[in-house]
């Protein structure tokens, strides 16, 4: 028998955000700039030995103590022990913990699917290169639960690093790391600020929204795929305040794609913060509140960090693992 734990980073997007959607990249191609950072979501799994009156045990915000795996509330749980072939036979108990909360923009539903894919694999004795993790991640949400998601989150989880991901219109990707010096990559880390606006949404029904205008909304759609060479280049130029300028364009197009992508007090948080020296950011995710993360110089982050003291900063810097199993344990079998 096994037992094992999964260790899987969330990511913090900069560019391109939205070309990631097959409604859009299978027509026109896509691309996304960004990085898996030094913050995890954990998935543990064991199976249940039969003391305790239940065949298995989720603990994740509830605490499901269930006889059937059809009877899981958590859809994705429930998916993922189905798709990869468990059965009532044999008991099985699984939790979650993560470092950063759910539904706030960090891409924790997609690290959430690919640390669960990871972990059950691996409870069958198997492992998953990072791009098979990605496109089991990508098919359980997208076919298995029906999300509105794109397909960066999970590329960015299974993989780890500071990426640029091209999208296909056959459905493939490639995924392509920045390959900056480590000392580039520490002074890019040094002017990014990480803040939480302290609530969470629903991150599918703002991606619906986006979906249904993605004809509407072409131009600004290519010219924030065509903003993720420039990011690139930026960043390989050393040219960090330019580089903050342009995330300002990008968030400035992106919350005009579709209604609710911004409310007044995340424009309040984004203003206050320019002021205060950042020279551009965005809110996280699809949009409507979460996590905001700025560029900004480091002799102006006390200032920043004075003006939005209302909220809690989050030091990160990149992840370069990926989705790990970082405990796995054998065990005799022998109870039924």
């Amino acid at each position: 028998m096994l037992m094992a734990i999964s260790r899987t980073p969330y990511r913090v997007s900069f560019f391109g955000g939205g070309t990631d959607y097959p409604a859009w990249f299978r027509k026109h191609g896509g691309a996304v700039l960004s990085m898996a950072i030094n913050k995890y979501c954990y998935i543990g799994t064991g199976f249940l030995p039969p003391f305790f009156g239940i065949r298995h045990r989720i603990i994740w915000s509830h605490i499901e103590p269930v006889d059937a795996i059809a009877d899981i509330q958590h859809p994705a749980v429930r998916a993922g022990l189905q798709e990869l072939g468990f059965s009532d036979s044999e008991g099985v108990e699984l939790f979650h913990q993560g470092d950063l909360p759910a539904r706030s923009g960090i891409g924790s539903s997609s690290a959430f699917a690919v640390g669960l894919i990871n972990v059950l694999t691996a409870m069958r004795g198997k492992q998953l290169d990072a791009h098979a993790l990605a496109v089991s991640a990508m098919d359980l949400e997208q076919n298995k639960l029906k999300e509105a998601v794109g397909c960066q989150d999970q590329i960015a989880s299974a993989y780890g690093g500071l990426n640029v991901v091209q999208f296909r219109c056959d459905g493939s990707f490639e995924v392509s790391p920045l390959g900056l010096a480590e000392e580039q990559r520490a002074d890019f880390e040094k002017w990014l600020m990480l803040f939480y606006t302290g609530s969470s949404r629903l991150s599918s029904d703002f991606a619906k929204r986006l979906i249904s205008r993605l004809d509407a909304n072409a131009p600004h759609m290519k010219r924030m795929h065509e903003m993720v060479d420039s990011g690139v280049d930026l960043l390989h130029a050393g040219r960090l305040p330019q580089f903050g300028e342009l995330l300002h364009e990008s968030w400035t197009l992106k919350r005009s794609l579709t209604d609710g992508t911004s409310t007044t007090t995340i424009d309040r948080i984004y203003d206050d913060a320019r002021r205060a020296g950042a020279l551009g950011g965005k809110l996280l995710g699809a949009g409507g509140t979460g996590f905001m993360v700025f560029i900004v110089p480091p002799d102006k982050q006390a200032a920043v960090r004075a003006a939005l003291s209302h909220l809690i900063t989050v030091p990160i810097s990149t992840d370069f693992s990926g989705s790990t199993i970082v405990y796995r344990k054998e065990e005799l079998r022998g109870l039924v």
